[in-house]
């Protein structure tokens, strides 16, 4: 039998919250009290609930993303609270392009992205809610292009590949920095491209999707003072782990600097607790809305306020994400010391224990002590095509025990092979290692389990 944490309920999904919303929709149904009444039932009631009966049946062939066990890619259930208020904004449906669509809406977005600007000191800024991380990062690379013309932008090889895609898609030129012995951008690199000077931006990571490595912002800050560059940083997954009190002090400092960025994107539908999808991008110079200025005669006429379709570049935003967001920072504030902290810091916890654990077991080599909370590791054997396979056979049998990993590809550059023992093939660059993002704040109680499955795993492979 495996170690069961302390929770022993039958229960897997959450549906205290349906209750809630139930009441909800009435109290803002009777609101309209004035209007004249409709028929609101559905026509088809019975083919309606058929039909989701079905979907139900087909949702069972996902794996358990809200799970414990499922400890693999970057997926972390909403709040129940975020559920709950998007699913009420819903009867409404608001648009936050324009007031018109969304008033209420959309003074609740400016709510929620002035308070996460506060985590990293900001009182004044411009910025909003986006559907990705994807489009975030595209405007805040829009934006330094349009104030840096015909300059390059720089990022990590470890960064996420969306960055050269996106100055693909907005005609900059690209170039990637490498990186050091733990995933981070190596400055000496940074700097040989910085003294040719036609650098517009560099992009730093905190918390890059591999293995959750932190740029070291505060070195390419000084090396800003000396060559003049912006700097954009993507803290889609990371952001939010400014707030805890459990980094280690090298990454404490980084994001001590967090403040002094020109621009940053942080994703809620990662470790903010929103459903998919509700990336955000804010910039420390509110005057760069001046680049998004456009007209538009049947929008934005009714009101003199600012809109928030005339700061972002897509139109047409779903106000239940900002709906979703408000009602969760409401309900955990984005403070040091809080519960939406805590939360935080248990991921932490658990990617530490699990490193501990693996650094102590002669089957595994993890390469580097985790930043955040996300743990990489090698499968030892002679070569790295043997490691690759028996990592691959690893993660099939941990799957069928119901524990969930992911694999990646990573530099064998990031692992200390020679000391595990691992010799490496001609002409390979990569190897196949498993990776858990253990961002779960269950995980830390499950890891006993999830070790557990881990060894049995290995020992049939």
């Amino acid at each position: 039998m495996y170690p069961t944490p302390m929770d022993t309920s039958e229960n897997y999904l959450e549906k205290d919250s349906i209750e809630a919303v139930r009441d909800a929709v009435s109290r803002l149904e009777a609101s309209f009290a004035g209007l004249p009444p409709l028929d609101t039932n559905i026509e088809d009631a019975e083919q309606v609930k058929a039909i989701l009966l079905e979907i139900a049946d087909r949702l069972k062939g996902d794996y358990p993303y809200f799970h414990p066990l499922y400890a693999g890619q970057m997926q972390k259930p909403p709040h129940p609270m975020a559920r709950a208020a998007y699913m009420l904004a819903l009867w409404m449906n608001p648009n936050n392009h324009a007031l018109d669509g969304g008033r209420t809406s959309s003074a609740m977005e400016k709510e929620a992205v002035a308070e996460i600007a506060l985590m990293w000191g900001w009182k004044e800024h411009l910025g909003h809610l986006t559907s990705g991380g994807t489009m975030a990062n595209l405007e805040a690379l829009w934006i330094a292009g349009q104030l840096n013309p015909g300059k390059k932008m720089l990022a990590s090889r470890q960064a996420h590949y969306t960055h050269s895609r996106i100055s693909n898609v907005l005609g900059l030129t690209f170039e990637p920095v490498d990186h050091d012995a733990r995933g981070r951008m190596d400055l000496a690199k940074l700097e040989e491209k910085l003294q040719k000077g036609d650098i517009g931006t560099v992009v730093v990571t905190l918390g890059t999707t591999a293995t959750g490595s932190i740029d070291p912002l505060g070195g390419i800050l000084a090396l800003r003072e000396k060559y003049g560059f912006r700097i954009h940083v993507d803290s889609a997954y990371g952001g939010y782990f400014n707030l805890v009190s459990n980094l280690g002090d090298e990454a404490r400092r980084e994001y001590d600097r967090l403040g002094e960025a020109d621009s940053i994107v942080i994703d809620p539908h990662k470790h903010g607790l929103q459903p998919y999808g509700c990336g955000c991008v804010i910039f420390r110079d509110p005057s760069v809305g001046r680049f998004y200025k456009h007209d538009s005669p049947y929008t934005y006429f009714t009101s003199d306020e600012l809109h928030l379709g005339e700061i972002s570049l897509e139109c047409s935003r779903p106000g239940a994400a900002a709906v979703a967001l408000w009602a969760t920072q409401k309900l955990m504030p984005l403070v040091k010391g809080g519960e939406f902290a805590a939360r935080l810091e248990k991921s932490r916890s658990a990617a530490l224990n699990f490193y501990a654990k693996l650094k102590d077991d002669k089957r595994f080599t993890p390469p580097f002590e985790p930043q955040l909370d996300i743990v990489v590791w090698a499968v030892n054997a002679p070569s790295v095509s043997e490691a690759s396979k028996k990592a691959r056979a690893l993660f099939d049998a941990a799957a069928k025990r119901n524990l969930h990993l992911a694999l990646a590809e990573l530099p064998v550059s990031l692992f200390d092979l020679a000391a595990a023992g691992i010799a490496i093939d001609a002409g390979q660059v990569t190897i196949t290692c498993l990776r858990s993002t253990l961002m779960k704040p269950e995980h830390d109680e499950w890891l006993d389990r999830i070790w557990a499955i881990l060894d049995e795993s290995a020992g049939v492979i």
